[in-house]
């Protein structure tokens, strides 16, 4: 293994993103050969030098893993178990040898953007709150958009209990809106709509992060590329 800088190993192996392993340098929480390491443009090299996070070493590379940037259709569930007559995401994704799960889940009737992968860790660091990951949608509605439910969708509603307000709401034409949220609580898009008295007709998520759907069509994946994994945290 070539020689990296620290911020890009720890972020190569899982720890956080580029900017959060930063900060964990900048905390004194990385010893690189047992002494305390506070540049995260240090040079080091993993094969060779001894790397410890809060005093515990680096966790295993899992070169096997598998990161899928999928289209989900609409009318299938994000579950491995099959009920009835239901439809599942993973009959689309059967030629994957690797068990697969997906990242956070899309309602049935929601498609769009979903990550699935086989890895543990890159799946709680993406859904773990501190990393505090924006994810757009867009909604078609059943009538036209005024300024009255901008305003009401924008003061947020209660979720499971909890009072969430999204990012950002926008309005790109008559009756479809861009909204923006980080909570990502179950159907917390379409409650947000639904209160402002806003039918949804369609919705569909189109960004984790800065990572965008782009021209993926439904019911296809592809690999993840190791800068757009980088893309979900920015």
């Amino acid at each position: 293994m070539e020689t990296q800088r620290l911020s890009k190993v720890l972020a190569a192996y899982g720890i956080a993103s580029r900017r959060a392993c930063e900060k964990l340098i900048f905390s004194r929480r990385i010893k690189v050969n047992g002494a305390t390491v506070t540049t995260p443009q240090t040079l080091v090299n993993a094969s060779k030098d001894a790397i410890l996070i809060d005093n515990k070493p680096l966790p295993a590379l899992s070169p096997a893993s598998v990161y899928l940037l999928f289209h989900k259709p609409k009318g299938f569930v994000c579950s491995h178990n099959k009920v009835s007559h239901q439809r599942i995401i993973y009959e689309l994704l059967g030629s994957e040898p690797t068990r697969l799960f997906s990242i956070g889940r899309l309602d049935k009737e929601t498609t769009g953007l979903l990550l699935v992968t086989s890895d543990g860790l890159f799946s709680h660091q993406v859904m773990h709150p501190s990393s505090n990951i924006l994810k757009e949608y867009i909604v078609k509605t059943d009538k036209e958009i005024l300024d009255t439910h901008l305003k009401i969708i924008q003061e947020g509603c209660d979720v499971e209990g909890v009072w969430v307000k999204p990012h950002k709401v926008v309005k790109i034409r008559k009756g479809t809106l861009k909204v923006v949220v980080s909570d990502g609580r179950k159907h917390e898009v379409r409650l947000l709509v639904a209160n402002a008295d806003l039918k949804v007709r369609e919705l569909k998520r189109v960004a984790i992060g800065q990572l965008r759907l782009g021209s993926l069509k439904e019911g296809h994946y592809r690999p993840l590329t190791a800068h757009e994994k980088t893309l979900i945290f920015l």
